[in-house]
This record gives structure tokens, sequence and C-alpha cells, in this order.
């Protein structure tokens, strides 16, 4: 299966699990569990090209010129992460249909999975590091709503919170430090940076380009000092955390390490800093993890110091080390995921997790005893369990790594760190399962249906059969390690088996589990001695840092943006003002090209009626109703300066967006008073106006000064010219550019103008619903109203008019390819011809004869231009490239065919439903505030005695 299609299907599955809600929890689970189990199938056909040594790719053109390409790549590494996301994915979907209550929205729920797990699985595959970057934010935000998905729990949503803002900033900072190894290398194809191992090491960049992304990995799999969110995040549903906790969100920053291994290990820098973090976690969490009631908490801090663990593995540098590292991923998200889910089932049946209440479950719960137990003795690193070999090998790594200049530190470190980790485990077994039957449970405890612990069995079925047949996992463990190691070293000849002789780790594994023991044994008395013991509390301090940066932020930011928008407006000039006055005076200007042409007397004079009319506009600006028509004169006369100057697209276009707008800026005025009120003082003033004219004549100067000069480079528009017809098969530039050289700029465009029109609809719809709708019922007009309100000329003069707009429009419209025109202007004059009868007959007499609401008019014409666009990837093309033919159906002569036209088919249509939305939103306003409106044309009711008399009462039967 393709690699695209194995990425694709839990993002397009995710719409599945919501539309089938209604069907119940089994279809949710259902539809959750086939397109998981498609991706799984899926990547188990590149099994055969994997285990072969070959890497699978795909690719797609994404942004070439910006370097972000749609490429993925499947070797050992991403096949192994990919198996173990997907896998346990499964696992976890079948053990949530029955954990979560019939109260739980299952497809929300499904939802957010589907999601994550996409994200997850594009993150390894990912064969580009900013498509890499779109995946890892994608799973922050994703687990952000899977940890916070029980949002009447304060500590689900601040759990949430903390991850989303921990592990953001930590992406944040990784951003910064592959956009460097991008510069680097000139590429940002992890293909091509794994290649270039000595380049990047050599650069002097290298040291914080490490810091950088290991911040970014750091903070992803709760490293010291950032594992503290992890923890907090017990909060989401128990399926949440055996998942996360798991196979996937915090592997994310383990996967990059190993994954970014080739080409950043081997320097004393990442020694020191991995090594070091990886080992004070390792400790740091098995010490937490020993003394937490709640169940979920240990195994919370017991993922953090397994992460450390893993994460000290790696930073030795070594292929053994990576090998270890390898072969204890897979060995802790089988036995991790497994005690989650029993911790689950705990909680399920009992109805609580804290472990003073727990006891004796030995008896009252057997099947889970046995799961659990299993799980807990290979995380302690029992014999005959895979978390003991991989133990073992990491001792063995630890005895051999010297830090600081000391043999002796990482080895006992790397004990101490083994010893409370099998303290924790021997606590869980004996403080929950073992001792007497309790009789004050929350609820009566006992073992569950099949459909919670079969998912968990199955994983501990891998961890005894790895533990007591290790060779079966040795190949593909290799296998992976090659896929980290890539060409900086060779895979260790070491076997992987039970016993090893009398070597050194066999005895600092013997002291970590009867140093556990004994923990257990004295308990009590260090419990006691942790509670009195004073010791910075994490949560505290970050809670203490978040809210001194909202204090400081508001004392900085609320000052500037205090809602005027003046001061905004003048901030943003004078800063303008003084950037291009720095340039200008530290430039150079060449001398003159050109000479000034001479000025011909109706130019002058229009060049008047425009400054007059500007200088009207400011000094009578209080004045709305004369302000606009002001402001429709300036537009008027711009319209003809781009006539002079041969631009008749522009001039259409100025001409028709001008007749749009004072129409709907005159039914905007209809709600607000004559005049403005004066808000600003005479020195704040003279200060706008100073900054106003210093503009002016920046602008001025600038114009003056360039248009006497030639271009020193060759403009682009010499590049349209040349490519217009044979590139995008039309003569008129202007919109060959507009719907095919800068077509992705119109389609931004389009969206704009159409959420500009959704949201006057909405802000409308609020207005009625809310207090001012009141206030619109009891408004009285300023002057008496015309006796017609419908003329009965300008009735007939628009019906007669309406069929030539059309016909004008579709006639703009065809020959904008070739001739001023195109789907912008036919959009502009067709919504004048609808505006038309709307001011003629009136509101309801037009909108009763609306056929499609301007809401799907807007949709269509966005998803017209968009399915447009993407057509071209199917022959092979960049988005949004179009193509054109000749074609010739008799009797008709040979006309052009071009794709483009459908592009402008989507412009039009949002061009008229957007402008119609707020036209409508407006006159729906104005039928609120009782302007009359009639549903018969020209005010003719036959019903009344004298139809042509407005407000005329009904005659009277017999009458």
């Amino acid at each position: 299966m393709s690699l695209f299609i194995i990425v694709a299907l839990p993002f397009l599955g995710a719409f599945l699990p919501g539309l089938m809600n209604s069907a119940g929890r089994s279809a949710c689970a259902g539809v959750t569990f086939a397109v998981s189990l498609a991706a799984f199938i899926g990547l188990l056909t590149n099994l055969p090209l994997v285990l072969a040594g070959e890497v699978v790719t795909a690719r797609v053109d994404w942004m070439p010129s910006l370097g972000l390409n749609f490429t993925l790549m499947l070797d050992g590494l991403g096949f192994f992460f990919a198996l173990l996301i997907l896998g346990i994915g499964l696992l976890i979907i079948a053990y949530t249909r029955n954990y979560l209550s019939r109260d739980d929205n299952m497809g929300e729920f499904f939802t957010y999975l589907l999601l994550f797990q996409g994200a997850m699985v594009g993150i390894v595959l990912s064969d580009n590091i900013l498509l890499l970057l779109v995946f890892w934010e994608l799973t922050s935000l994703s687990s952000f709503l899977l940890i916070g998905y029980w949002k009447h729990l304060p500590e689900g949503r601040q759990g949430a919170r903390m991850a989303l803002t921990v592990t953001g900033m930590g992406g944040l900072a990784m951003i910064g430090g592959m956009l460097i190894l991008g510069q680097i290398v000139g590429s940002y194809d992890l293909s091509v940076i794994l290649e270039n191992r000595d380049l990047i090491q050599a650069d002097p960049l290298y040291v914080p380009a490490l810091i950088l992304i290991l911040l970014g990995c750091f903070t992803k799999s709760a490293q010291f000092p950032f594992h503290f969110w992890l923890p907090h995040a017990m909060a989401a549903p128990t399926p949440v955390s055996a998942y996360l906790h798991s196979a996937t969100m915090v592997k994310a920053g383990i996967f990059l390490m190993a994954r970014m291994w080739p080409v950043l290990s081997g320097t004393p820098e990442w020694f020191m800093i991995v090594t070091t973090a990886g080992l004070v976690t390792m400790v740091l969490g098995a010490l937490i993890a020993l003394f937490k009631h709640d169940l979920k908490a240990l195994l919370a801090f017991s993922t953090v110091s397994h992460l450390g663990l893993i994460t000290m593995l790696l930073g030795t540098g070594t292929a053994f080390g990576a090998m270890a590292a390898v072969f204890h991923i897979l060995n802790h998200a089988t036995f991790k995921a497994a005690l989650f889910m029993s911790a689950g089932i705990i909680d399920h049946e009992a109805h609580t997790r804290d472990i003073r209440r727990l006891g004796g479950l030995r008896k009252l719960m057997p099947i889970t005893f046995m799961i659990a137990s299993l799980a807990a003795l290979s995380m302690a690193g029992i014999p005959l369990l895979n978390g003991f070999l991989s133990k073992e090998m990491m001792l063995e790594e630890a005895n051999h790594t010297v830090l600081f200049g000391l043999p002796w530190l990482v080895p006992a470190l790397a004990t101490f760190g083994s010893l409370l980790s099998a303290a924790y485990c021997f606590r869980l077994i004996g403080h929950v399962f073992l001792g007497p039957v309790r009789d004050d449970y929350p609820a009566k405890p006992h073992d569950p249906e099949a459909g919670l612990w079969m998912p968990p069995a199955i994983l501990v079925v891998l961890v005894v059969v790895i533990g007591v047949a290790p060779f079966l996992a040795e190949p593909f463990v290799k296998l992976v390690t090659a896929s980290v190691l890539g060409d900086a070293a060779e895979v260790p000849k070491a076997y992987f088996k039970i016993w090893h002789g009398l070597v050194p780790a066999l005895f600092m594994s013997m002291i970590a589990v009867v140093g556990g023991l004994l923990m257990i044994a004295v308990f009590t008395p260090a419990l006691r001695l942790w509670d009195t013991t004073p010791r910075p509390e994490a949560k505290a301090i970050f809670d203490t840092i978040i809210n001194a940066v909202v204090r400081v932020s508001q004392q900085v930011i609320l000052p500037l943006h205090n809602g005027a928008f003046t001061r905004y407006a003048a901030v943003a000039a004078v800063t303008i003002l003084a950037a291009g006055f720095h340039a200008w005076s530290t430039g150079s200007v060449g001398t003159a090209t050109r000479t000034l042409q001479p000025a011909d007397p109706v130019l002058i004079a229009g060049w008047l009626m425009l400054v007059a009319a500007t200088c009207g506009m400011v000094l009578m600006h209080r004045n709305r109703f004369l302000s606009l028509i002001l402001i429709g004169i300036v537009g008027l006369m711009v319209s003809v300066g781009f006539v002079f100057f041969s631009a008749p697209d522009l001039a259409m276009t100025q001409f028709t967006v001008e007749v749009v707008t004072i129409i709907l800026m005159l039914l905007a005025l209809n709600f607000l008073p004559n005049r403005t009120p004066i808000e600003s003082s005479v020195l704040r003033r003279v200060r706008d106006t100073g900054i106003a004219i210093a503009g002016g004549l920046a602008t001025f100067a600038l114009a003056y000064y360039y248009l006497l000069r030639d271009a020193v480079s060759t403009p682009i528009s010499e590049f349209h010219l040349a490519n217009s017809y044979k590139g995008g098969g039309g003569t008129n530039v202007v919109n060959v550019i507009l719907v095919d050289f800068r077509g992705f700029d119109t389609y931004g465009e389009i969206i704009v103008l159409g959420i500009a029109a959704l949201l006057i609809y909405a802000l409308t719809e609020t207005l009625l619903g809310g207090p001012v709708r009141a206030r619109l019922l009891n408004r009285l007009p300023d002057q008496a109203r015309a006796g017609d309100v419908h003329p009965m000329m300008m009735v007939v003069l628009t019906r007669v008019i309406m069929p030539v707009v059309l016909l004008v429009g579709f006639y703009i419209f065809w020959r904008g390819h070739n001739e001023p025109g195109g789907g912008f202007i036919a959009g502009l004059i067709v919504s004048i011809g609808v505006v038309m009868q709307y001011m003629a007959s009136g509101f309801a007499w037009t909108s009763a004869r609306l056929r499609y609401p301007y809401h799907g008019v807007i949709g269509a014409g966005v998803l017209i231009a968009g399915f447009t666009g993407i057509g071209s990837w199917f022959v092979g093309k960049p988005f949004l490239t179009s193509d054109f033919t000749y074609v010739r159906i008799p009797p008709f002569e040979k006309f052009e065919l071009a794709t483009a036209a459908l592009f402008d088919l989507g412009v039009f249509l949002a061009v008229v439903g957007a402008v119609m939305l707020s036209l409508e939103s407006f006159s729906r306003l104005a039928r609120r505030a009782h302007v009359p409106d009639n549903e018969h044309p020209m005010d003719i009711d036959p019903s009344r005695e004298n139809p042509l008399q407005i407000g005329a009462k009904p005659a009277k039967e017999g009458g």
C-alpha cells in the first residue's frame, strides 16, 4: 500500500466516528477499528521490502520553492514506530469500547484519537523536516483534545493546557533547530540531511541547532526539567494515558533523537546534554513514582523514568547503546500499555485508583492480577520477561560509560534508578493485589468482561514470549538499529539471550532487585521521610512562571492595545516613515534617466477634482453621508486614472467595486447617526494631520524619484507578457495573472471575502437576537419616508434591465481570459443587478424568489476553485496549474477551452454570494427597524381598498 494512503487513512477516517455516533457505541468503535486496521495492514504490505533492507519512499512536490515537499520514507525505524502506533492503537480502540461510559461521546473521542494517530504516523514516516514539523504540532493539538476530553474535570482542562504549553514551546524551539539544519545542508529532506554528518558537525551552528532540537525532544518526551507535564496528563481517560505513554506522544521525542542520531550524536555536546538529562530523569522519575498513591500517577512517573533510561542510552553515542534503546522502546511499549490498561480496569471496577484504598485484589480479580503482575515484574527487570533483557543491556552500557571523568557515576546512578524502579513495581503488586481482602472498597471489585482484559493480555503474551525467547525479536531489533545507526556505525554482534554469564550487569541487576525488596520493607518510614522533606513542586513553579508572564504581558500590552484605532494607525505610520527615511538616507538613488512629461489640461482638471474631493472628505469627515459621496468621487476618479493608463480591467473592477460598496455602506449608515461625534482632542488632530502630511509627502517623493528612473532589473511584467498566452492560454495578461500565475493569491482572497460576508451575517444574527433588537424596534427614522417605497418606474426599469445585466455579466465572464473582464468583474456586475432588485421591489419580494442561499453560493465558489486547483495534481502539476486546448464543435468555429474558466467560475460565485449575503444581512436589520417593506411589487396589494395607498386597511366585506 502507498505510504500516502497509510498516512491519510486515519485523517480521512476521523470523519466516520462522528457520523456513526447515532448508530451506537459499537458502530463508532467498529469504524475506528476498521480504519486503523486498514492502515495497519497497509503498513504490513511493505514489510518484505523493509526486511530486505530497502527504503520505501513516496514523494509529491508540494511547495518546492520553500523546500516543503510531501515526502515520506519507510525504513526499519519508521516501520518499527508505525507498527507500535497502529498495533497498540488497535488494542486501545477495542479497550476503549468497553471502558468509556454511555455518557461519554464515543464519536468525539474516536475522532480525536484518529487525528492523533494520523499525526503520529505522519511524524515517523516523514522524509521532510518541514512536513515533520507540521505533523509534530498536530500531535500537540490533537493530544490537547484527548487529554482534555473530560471537559467537566478542571484537572483535565489544566493538564491539557499544561501539555500544550510545554510541548508547544518545545516545538517552536525545534522548528528553529530544524531550519538551521536545512540551511546547513541546503535541503529540508531528511534523507539528504542524514547523509551529511560531517558537514553538520563541522558547522559553527551545530551546537545551537542541537540545543533547539533537543528542547523539542525533551519537552515532548518529558525529560528533566520538563517532566512535570506528563503526570498531569493523567486526568485524561485511561485509554488516552495508555496510548500516549506507551507508543505515541512521549515516544515522539525519543523517535526524533533516534532518527537524528546518525548526524547529531558522537560529539561531546550530544553526550553531555543527552546522557545527563536522561540519567537525571531516570532517577528522579523513579524516586517520585515510588511515593505516589495514585496508581496512574505512579505509572506516569515510571514512564518518565523509563523515557530517561532510553534517552541516556541514546546519549552514550555508541552502537550498543542505540540497540539497547531500540529494544527497550519495544519492551516498554508492551508492558507499559498493559499496566495502564490494568490500572484502568481497577479504576473501572473498584471506582478508585488510590493505592491506600486497595489491596487484596488478587483473589477478587485474578485475571487482572496476572496481567498486571507480569507486566510490573517485566518493568522491574525480573528474568524470563522482556524488561529484564533490555534493562541488562542498559546496565551493561552504563558500566562502560564515563561521565564528568567519573567511571563510577553512571553505573551507580543507573543501578540506583533500577532499584527504585523495582521498588515501585513491587509496591504496585504488593499494595494493590496482595494482602487481605478489604470490606471498604468504593465498589465491589471483580474481573471485567473480556473486552477490557483481552487487549492487555495480548501485550503480556508478548512480554513473556520475548522474555523467554529473545532470539525471536533479535533480527527485527537489529534491523531497526541499523536504520538508527545509518552509516555512522555497524550493528553490534551481541546476541539476545537470557544468560550472559557472571558479568557486572548481572550483579548490578541483582542489587537493584534485592534493593527494591528492601525498600518496600522500609516503605512506611521512607514515606514519612519523603512527606516531611521540603522539595520544589514543579507544577507550582510552572503556575508561578505562567502567572508572572501573564502579568508582565498585561502591563506591556494593555497600555499599547487599548482599542484606539487612531493610536495603532499612528504608531504603524510613524514606524513605516522612520524605516523608509532610514533606508532613503543611508541608501543611494541613481541619476534620473527619464524626463517629465507635459501635463494635459484635462489631466490637471481631473487631478484637481481628486485633490478637492480628498481634502473635502478630510475637512467634512464628520458628515457621514457627505464623506461617503466624496469617497465615491475619489474612487471614480481613480477609475478614470486606470483608463488613462490603459488598464481597463482595473478600471472596470474599481468602478463596480465602488458601486457595490457605496450601496452597502449606505445601508450601514442607515443605522448610524448623521454626524460622527468629536472624539479626538485638538492636539491629537494636529498630530494626526502632521503624520498624514508626512506620509503623503513621502509617498509622493518615492513615486517621483522612481518614475524618473528605469528599473534596475528586468520587471516581472515582461515575464507575464511573454508567458501569458503560451503558459496560461490567454491574451489578457491581468486575468491570466489572477487565475494562473498568482491563482493562489486569488483563491485566498475569495476565501477571505467569503469569511467577511459570513462574519457580517453572524454579527447581524447576534444583533437581532440581543439587546440591540429592542433599539431597532423602537428606532424612529430621522425624517419622513417617501410615500412610494417602491416606485413603479424603478421597479419596471430593474425588471427590464435584469436580463441585460445577466447577459452583460455572462459576456464579461467569458471574454475575461482574452479581453478585459473575468469572473471577479462579472460577479460584481451581476451583484449590482441583484442589488437593484432589492432596492426597487424590496427585501421581502426579492428574497421570496431566492432559490439558492447565499451561504451555499459562497461555499460552491470556494469548492469549485479549490477542486479546479486540485485537479492539476492528477497530471503531476502543482496546485492551480491551468491548462487549455482548442476544440471544434460543428457548426461553430474552433474555440478555446481553459481550466482557468472553472477557477474563474468559483471566483464569480464567491463574489456574488459574498456581496449578496452582506446586503441581505443589512436588509434584515432594516426590516427590524420598521423600514417599510412590501411583499408585493410596486406597493400594489389587491386585498386593499386603495392598492396604491401605503398602510391602507383591507376592504370590508359587502362594502
